[in-house]
């Protein structure tokens, strides 16, 4: 767990947060020493506040009055312990949607009847047969001939728009009302350079598969709101559907026309080392229609995996499968032995990041039970994490070994299950999906995604991203 002591801020593109703008404490943020000492975040980290600092946050809101406040509200904000509540809300004029197109014209009919009164480019990205939509003003239509990929695509979009903001919406999409409202209001921060909506799914009804997608789609991050950082649960957004600040994109070098796969997390990474902040918005939401169809569905997540390799090498150490600490991870394979002597090894290493957190601690009220809790809770996530990577990320390395040892079997089977049925009970809201159906879906998901990450570790010949980022 890190600590976070000064205000000192990095270096906001765009200037401070304006007079009026709020910032409210995450409900799931624990306050201690009167208000002035602040754990929570993702991951999980202690702020401390100087008493003026703690004295300025009513209850638990903020409000940006001058420049002393939009310190603190931007240290709330950067540290993850606070969510941003703007009161300004650009205008939609301000927006150009891009649509990026091949051979769904049906897709972009449906689309444009969402976007009544805002001003649409379409790209073909060279389609078989030229896109043909609505004769309508507001409408433009530019055509490659030969398909160069949705990132060049979204490109031109960029260039040809005129207004300071840019969303991006693909051809199998259609947005929820008041979508582009809800992700506007972010903008009154001058800081923030992109917000993606929650992808949800256009029929979740549609059979077995369908209701797993709607559940645990790749697409949807979730229904809490989130800045957008790497390794924390909302490490990138979907190109899908995003709304940006035009400036900012172009700044950085709009999408990489060489990548097919992984372009948005590339996007999300060097907006951020360029000092811009990210945000997810779960409120507003758009509507994907999921590939349903098994082989259409499995060949997909093959292809998401892929993306892994590329983006470790422009971006290294920021995708690894598992971000732990070494003692929760020998904690957590001490565990998996299911032996008398791994329980034990378990709980001395538990026992001694209890006792370091105590120390970290030491200052505040009950010191031993706060880092019991958050021992516990670490243990927790790590299990998680390691059980999610045996799965995904390592099963041909897991194959390998269960096949030659019956207590590697043994190990995997209560992995296997285990991390199925948590995953089904974390994403119950949408699926009404049963758990064993759930579980089966959710291991051919790992096993695809897995096949596509080692298939472009081995045509990379760098098994860097398969490398997990284990800290001290």
């Amino acid at each position: 767990m890190s600590q976070a002591t000064t205000p000192e801020l990095a270096q906001t593109p765009g200037g401070r947060l304006p007079d009026g703008f709020g910032v409210r404490i995450d409900p799931r943020v624990r306050r201690f020493a009167g208000g002035r000492v602040l754990i929570g975040g993702s991951p999980t980290r202690m702020l401390k506040l100087a008493p003026a600092a703690a004295a300025m946050i009513d209850g638990d809101h903020l409000e940006v009055v001058d420049s002393r406040t939009a310190v603190v509200a931007r240290r709330l904000l950067d540290s993850g312990v606070g969510n941003p509540r703007p009161t300004r809300l650009p205008s939609t004029a301000d927006v150009t949607v891009v649509v990026p197109v091949r051979n769904n014209t049906a897709g972009v009919r449906r689309l444009l009847q969402a976007l009544p009164g805002l001003e649409v480019i379409v790209v073909d990205d060279g389609s078989d047969m030229p896109v043909d939509c609505p004769d309508n003003p507001r409408v433009r239509v530019f055509r490659s001939e030969a398909s160069r990929g949705p990132s060049a695509a979204r490109n031109i979009g960029l260039r040809e728009a005129q207004t300071e903001f840019v969303a991006f919406l693909d051809s199998d999409v259609v947005p929820r009302i008041g979508w582009l409202e809800a992700s506007l209001g972010h903008f009154s921060d001058p800081a923030v350079a992109l917000v993606a909506p929650r992808i949800v799914a256009l029929d979740p009804d549609n059979g077995a598969l369908a209701r797993y997608e709607h559940a645990r789609s790749s697409l949807d991050l979730g229904r809490r709101e989130a800045p957008v950082v790497a390794g924390s649960p909302v490490s990138y957004v979907p190109s899908a559907a995003m709304v940006v600040r035009r400036e900012a994109l172009a700044g950085c070098g709009g999408f990489d026309e060489s990548m097919h796969v992984a372009e948005d997390v590339d996007v999300c990474r060097r907006l951020r080392s360029g000092g811009w902040r990210l945000r997810y918005e779960p409120v507003a939401r758009v509507a994907h229609d999921h590939r349903v169809g098994f082989r259409d569905w499995f060949s997909r997540k093959v292809f998401y995996g892929t993306g892994a390799a590329p983006l470790e090498a422009r971006h290294p150490g920021t995708v690894p499968p598992m971000a732990i600490s070494v003692w929760t991870l020998v904690a957590c394979s001490a565990v998996a032995t299911m032996t008398r002597f791994g329980v034990i090894v378990a709980v001395l290493t538990q026992f001694v990041t209890l006792l370091r957190l105590r120390r970290m601690f030491a200052e505040l009220d009950r010191p031993t039970r706060i880092a019991a809790v958050l021992t516990g809770q670490s243990f927790a996530g790590g299990m998680w994490q390691v059980a999610s990577a045996v799965c995904r990320h390592y099963w041909p390395l897991t194959f390998v070994a269960a096949v030659l040892s019956w207590k590697v079997r043994r190990a995997v089977v209560a992995f296997a299950v285990a991390e199925g049925i948590w995953d089904w009970y974390s994403h119950r809201e949408g699926g009404g999906l049963d758990p064993v159906r759930y579980v089966f879906y959710k291991r051919l998901d790992d096993l695809a995604y897995g096949a596509g990450l080692w298939k472009g570790v081995v045509d990379a010949r760098d098994p860097a991203a398969l490398m997990p980022d284990i800290r001290s």
